[in-house]
């Protein structure tokens, strides 16, 4: 059985996400190959609740090529590139089941990525040395990382357009999937698939065409608020979206499963909450960063969150530095929110694989996983309930995945406890 394991967010599932499932199925020449994405949950990488709950993106993607959906626990999800990487390609390892482990790529030059991946540079005591010595200058770590990497494939002879691919995100993602790769695989079991991305950049903010970015498709949501009229919604993405991605998205705001994030509104408890928090210990507040967060959150005036800034274009703006990337402080806010403190980063890699949905193939699979995977799985929270006291890590990362739950449902409109009914989406 060969298992196509797929690393997303989905937020919301578009063209492109359909593109990489179809393709990867292509390249593999196997049209029955099982599809498994590891999705994030209530909260993605950049560091904000994703637009829409998992159980909706989990569908969506069920519908629109997918077997199995595996969630990725907030931690992970929530995280730089380096830890989402690792700890997503982890998950999916970790279920003794799949073959192959496919993602989208921005550059037209995957062996570059290979070749920077055999380097070995995070090992290096000159690379870290010129990560150190760019880091002293004030610029943030992604930039600094960036260029020291860039030296040490100068210094190694490799050639290729380092600076054109270091810049992309979607490249820095493939080259930490390697790199986890590397690190996990040793017996290179794994084959690895790159598909080259189609259509509008990772932060494209225009909707244009048929492969329009996710950023884009949020940002055509979010500028109907505050009233996300469906109508308007549904003309605005038609095409942009795979039909029933669309449809699931629509019917479940009709049916009162989930209502769009009030971003404002989250933001502007976060900054309540940062005046008033002990932050030093929150994950990822280092180098200052919770000095420089709580005095911005002391002298928030009325035009620094407005009224109707909706996709925190201006809060974004305002609150963004050379030395403190915008996804950086947003993951820092979200910990925050959440209860992550330093000591959960010492968890390396998830404690359990939990199981977002499946259809008539995918049920097949999970009864294979059940008997292969090599860390526990759960298909509801009260599952975990009967592992935590045997499992310390298991305990920690449950209860953060909970918390993060309870602040994404609250956003949704629902229960704050809605999460503990919660059960595999199931696709026919």
């Amino acid at each position: 059985m060969r298992v196509i394991g797929i690393i997303a967010e989905f937020n919301p599932f578009h063209n492109g996400h359909e593109y990489l499932i179809r393709k990867a199925r292509e390249i593999v020449n196997d049209p029955r190959a099982i599809v498994m994405p590891v999705m994030s949950g209530f909260f993605t990488q950049r560091g904000l609740p994703a637009v829409c709950p998992p159980s909706v993106r989990a569908r969506q993607a069920l519908l629109c090529g997918a077997d199995v959906v595996i969630g990725l626990p907030f931690s992970f999800a929530c995280a730089p590139s380096s830890r989402f990487a690792e700890g997503a390609v982890s998950e999916l390892i970790s279920t003794g089941v799949v073959t192959d482990i496919a993602f989208g790529i921005d550059t037209d030059d995957p062996d570059l990525l290979k070749a920077l991946a055999d380097t070995g540079f995070e090992d290096d005591e000159s690379f870290n040395n010129s990560l150190n010595g760019y880091l002293s200058t004030g610029i943030s770590y992604p930039r600094a990382r960036a260029a020291a990497i860039k030296d040490f494939a100068a210094s190694k002879g490799i050639t290729g357009n380092a600076d054109l691919l270091l810049s992309s995100p979607n490249s820095i993602l493939a080259l930490d999937y390697l790199l986890a790769l590397k690190k996990i695989d040793k017996r290179n079991r794994i084959n690895i698939i790159m598909i080259k991305r189609e259509g509008g950049g990772y932060h494209s903010q225009e909707i244009n065409g048929i492969f329009s970015s996710a950023t884009s498709i949020r940002n055509a949501v979010l500028e109907q608020a505050p009233s996300f009229s469906r109508s308007a919604i549904a003309s605005a993405l038609n095409g942009h979206m795979p039909d029933p991605a669309l449809g699931v998205m629509l019917s479940s705001l009709s049916s009162g499963v989930f209502s769009f994030p009030d971003y404002k509104g989250y933001i502007r408890d976060c900054m309540l909450k940062a005046s008033s928090s002990a932050l030093d210990d929150i994950a990822y507040m280092s180098d200052d960063l919770s000095g420089y967060i709580r005095n911005f959150a002391d002298n928030i005036r009325p035009g620094t969150i407005p009224d109707d800034d909706h996709c925190l274009k201006v809060f974004e703006n305002n609150i963004s530095t050379k030395r403190y990337t915008l996804t950086r402080i947003e993951r820092a806010l979200a910990s925050m929110m959440t209860g992550q403190d330093n000591s959960y980063l010492e968890i390396k890699r998830p404690p359990y694989i939990r199981v977002l949905g499946f259809n008539t193939e995918g049920k097949y699979c999970l009864k294979i996983i059940g008997k292969c995977a090599k860390i526990p799985v759960i298909n509801r929270p009260s599952d975990c309930l009967e592992l935590q006291s045997e499992n310390a890590e298991l305990k920690k990362i449950f209860s953060l995945d909970m918390r993060a739950a309870s602040t994404g449902w609250k956003l949704y409109g629902k229960d704050t406890a809605s999460e503990w009914g919660a059960v595999p989406v199931i696709v026919k």
